[in-house]
Order: C-alpha cells, then sequence, then structure tokens
C-alpha cells in the first residue's frame, strides 16, 4: 500500500518521536524543514494555554518556507497525544488540534475510536504506537490509519521485542502505513527498517543531542558519551517498562542494577522517585546512541543521515 499524501513528500523516510519535555518547536521546525516529520507530545505545552502558541508557531514558520523554499516543501508535523484516561487535558488539546488542522496525530497508551474519529473528521491522519501484534489488531480495529511499532530498544517507554519479528507478525495482515522504533540512528538503519517491510523509521534519542532539543546540556553531553550498555529497562520510574540513561540513574542515587518493578495500576508519568522525577532527572534514551557523538543542530543531524541512507543503498545496488 502506497503511503499516505501527507507522507509522500518527505526527503528522508523519517519521523522524529516526540521527546516528553524535550520536543519544542525550533526542533519541530527545524526538522520539518529538513524533510522529516518533526513532532512533539502535546503535554509539554505547559500550562495548557501555550500548545495554541505552539501550533501558531508552526504552521506559521513552516508556511513561511514552503513560500520561500517551494522547490523543497517543509514535510508535516505531528502532534503526540496521550490518550490514556489519566489525560486530563485531552479534550482541550484535542480542540486545539482541530482548530490548527494538524496533519499527524500519534496516539500512545490507548487506542479510542472517539479519538480517531475526531482527527479524520479535520482530515487528519493517525498513527498509534505498539509493542506486540495484539495491541496492533486493536488500533487498526478502532481506527488507526497506522502503526508505530515500538520494538526493543527504543527509547523510553520501550517493546522487548525483536524488530524483525514485530514487523513480519503485523506485515502478516496489515498492508498499511508501518513505522519502526528501535535503536534507530543512522541512515543505514533507516533502509534496514526498510528492507523489513516498514514504510518509515521513527527515530528520538539521537535528537536529544540536538542545538534545538529542550534538553539539559548535561543530558545531552550524557547521550553523546553513553553507549547501548549504558541503557537500564525498568517500569520502576513510571510503572510501565521503558529504557534511561545509566548515568542519570546513578546521579540520582539509585542502583541500576538493583531496581524494584514499578506499579503498572499506578502509572505516573511525573513521579518522583527518591527526589529524582521521570523524564526531568531519570533521562530516557535508547539503545542506538552510540552513533551520536557530538551535539548537532537537527537539520545537521539529518542530512548526516541522508548521505548515510543514499550510501547504503549505493553499496546495496552495487552488491
Amino acid at each position: 500500500m502506497s503511503l499516505p499524501a501527507v507522507l509522500s513528500r518527505l526527503r528522508l523516510p523519517v519521523i522524529g518521536s516526540p521527546l516528553f519535555i524535550i520536543s519544542n518547536p525550533e526542533l519541530v521546525i527545524a526538522q520539518c524543514t529538513a524533510g522529516i516529520v518533526g513532532s512533539f507530545p502535546a503535554l509539554n505545552a505547559r500550562p495548557a494555554s501555550q500548545l495554541d502558541e505552539w501550533l501558531a508557531q508552526i504552521t506559521e514558520a513552516l508556511a513561511a518556507w514552503d513560500r520561500e523554499h517551494p522547490e523543497q516543501p517543509a514535510a508535516p508535523f505531528a502532534v503526540n497525544q496521550i490518550v490514556h484516561r489519566s489525560n486530563e487535558r485531552l479534550e482541550h488539546d484535542m480542540e486545539l488540534c482541530a482548530r490548527y488542522r494538524v496533519p499527524l496525530v500519534i496516539t500512545s497508551l490507548g487506542a479510542r475510536p472517539e479519538v480517531n474519529q475526531a482527527v479524520h473528521a479535520w482530515g487528519g491522519i493517525v498513527l498509534h504506537d505498539v509493542i506486540d501484534d495484539r495491541f496492533a489488531h486493536k488500533a487498526v480495529e478502532k481506527g488507526a490509519d497506522g502503526l508505530i511499532a515500538v520494538a526493543a530498544g527504543a527509547g523510553g517507554h520501550a517493546g522487548t521485542l525483536s524488530p524483525f519479528a514485530l514487523v513480519q507478525e503485523i506485515r502478516a495482515w496489515f498492508d498499511g502505513p508501518l513505522v519502526l522504533s528501535g535503536a534507530i540512528a543512522r541512515g543505514e538503519s533507516i533502509l534496514a527498517a526498510q528492507a523489513m517491510g516498514a514504510d518509515l523509521a521513527y527515530m528520538g534519542s539521537a535528537f536529544i543531542a540536538t542545538e534545538e532539543a529542550r534538553a539539559a546540556d548535561a543530558y545531552k553531553q550524557m547521550v553523546v558519551d553513553s553507549s547501548a550498555r549504558d541503557i537500564v529497562y525498568s517500569s520502576l520510574f513510571t510503572g510501565v517498562l521503558g529504557n534511561y540513561l545509566r548515568g542519570s540513574i546513578v546521579a540520582a542515587g539509585l542502583d541500576p542494577e538493583h531496581l524494584p518493578q514499578g506499579d503498572p495500576s499506578q502509572m505516573d508519568f511525573a513521579a518522583a522517585i527518591g527526589g529524582a522525577k521521570a523524564w526531568k532527572d531519570i533521562w530516557g534514551c535508547g539503545q542506538g546512541i552510540g552513533a551520536v557523538h557530538e551535539v548537532l543542530g537537527a537539520g545537521a543531524l539529518v542530512r548526516r543521515l541522508q548521505a548515510e541512507y543514499q550510501a547504503a543503498r549505493a553499496r546495496l545496488c552495487a552488491a
């Protein structure tokens, strides 16, 4: 199945994943103007009234870019909505997304038909993130247009399945838009995701170490200095299993080798553990960061990924 029109004009088949706390309009605009989908969690705009300002800033900046660069239009942007019942802002934030006709909505932590229907009413597309085939079926049955397969090694909340296993199970029955997430940080990995059957790659951790990202300098440097062995998978911090930087856990006075399990019935995405808050002090990150060696502008990172992607395609064609 061909991609929907909104995803057909990317210069690189990548969605920059929504990074809790970190993604902001500056990063989204830099990603979109570089030719990949930029995204941010609606909850990053605080207070809630700031979401209106962010959506205005992004839409106006991308429209201005398109006027000035008609030969190279910006990629679309996406807003991530946490559709879990605990999100008291969902109705407010969806109303703003409708006002700005947000082209892509990424839904997480639950699949809700009424949310999908609302997005479709203004002409938008819904991509829902899933960690296994069972959740994938539920998402499509409830009206999602596409799926984000969150495999082992992804930053933040992540699954445990190999990307090979997860993609092949979903592709056995689903021919719609499929995005693969999990330890993707180089152009070769983007091509590999497509070779497996995904349409697009979903990349987040590499963009933490960019100039536009709203992350502490120490966080960015830790991403640069760390590798896959420095990622810890734990449910302690939010009640949901996720990947975090070992150094941030140690800095919080915790032993990363002996972390108790969290309680999934008490999900709290800003929980404080021993005085350290999830995301703010305990830093999410994926296993692909061994490819990150310096802090770059987001545009420079995309250009590097493009060069790697094209070189990988050329090697494959020459083989």
